[in-house]
């Protein structure tokens, strides 16, 4: 399933990691597991946010992804499944007429 995953670190726990130089590692790894077919990196709220877009084949990833980023840097993490324009249009398709 196509899961956009949106990744906040808190801003002290971010520039530890970055001055020890785990963060760069951290995010190579992750984007290395995931192969997302999207990745954004911005501030939100004063704190380093990342979205990935990626597909989630199975829910028994979900820690194999998370735990990570949760022990690494104190991520704060959200799964949302996300469709793309296509996928909204097959599935509208399948909406009984109103």
């Amino acid at each position: 399933m196509r899961t956009m995953m949106k990744i906040t670190l808190p801003v002290a726990t971010g520039t530890r990691a970055i001055r020890d130089g785990s963060l760069p590692r951290l995010i190579q790894g992750t984007l290395d597991t995931l192969r997302p077919e999207a990745a954004y990196f911005y501030v939100d709220n004063g704190r380093r946010t990342s979205l990935l877009v990626f597909d989630l084949k199975d829910p028994t990833q979900i820690p194999a992804v998370c735990e990570p980023l949760f022990m690494g840097v104190d991520a704060e993490i959200q799964l949302i499944p996300v469709m793309n324009a296509q996928e909204l249009q097959a599935g509208l398709g399948q909406m009984p007429s109103l």
